[in-house]
């Protein structure tokens, strides 16, 4: 065995913690750490705002798809919300939901730790959740009240339908239909 081939095989040894999805998470982490730095936290969920609506395009075009539908009905915008966050990791689900809005737990983040005092990065799941609701029932709000990355235990994210007082009262960010 060479020096070059025994170096590399001590070295694809090491116990390391390092795939894909923890260089994406940590790579999402730096990114969004280094705006809210650099531009503050309000210009950094502003520019993940605009990923997150993208994303959220993409994916309401991927479920309307798959499930042979123009739009989606309530119903199935609260569903598809929690089994996309499933799919990524996430442990969101239901607490309550009504004609006016859908309240959502969340246990685990799909960034994980990474998150933690990442605020901005939680524009993700604000600008999906309201992308997709909006573009299917004409309207909605997004209230993050509840945040891993500010230091709760778990999320309670709220997506008001309709622009009820309790929707214009709340600090959150609105989507339109596009």
């Amino acid at each position: 065995m060479s020096l070059s081939q025994d170096v590399e095989q001590r070295i694809s040894q090491l116990d390391i913690t390092l795939e894909r999805d923890v260089f994406i998470r940590t790579l999402i982490r730096e990114l969004s750490g280094t705006l809210q730095e650099v531009v503050g936290l309000e210009e950094a969920a502003g520019f993940i705002s605009v990923v997150g609506q993208a994303m959220g395009d993409q994916i309401n075009a991927t479920y309307k798809s798959a499930l042979e539908v123009s739009n989606l009905s309530k119903e199935q915008v609260a569903q598809v919300l929690v089994d996309l966050k499933k799919r990524i990791q996430g442990d969101f689900y239901i607490i309550e939901q009504d004609d006016e809005k859908i309240v959502f737990g969340n246990r685990v983040c799909p960034f994980a730790e990474k998150v933690i005092d990442r605020p901005s990065m939680c524009m993700m799941t604000s600008n999906v959740f309201g992308s997709i609701a909006a573009n299917n029932l004409g309207y909605a709000k997004v209230e993050l009240q509840e945040t891993i990355a500010e230091g709760a235990e778990s999320c309670r994210v709220v997506v008001y339908l309709k622009l009820t007082e309790d929707a214009e009262e709340a600090e959150g960010r609105e989507y339109f239909k596009g």
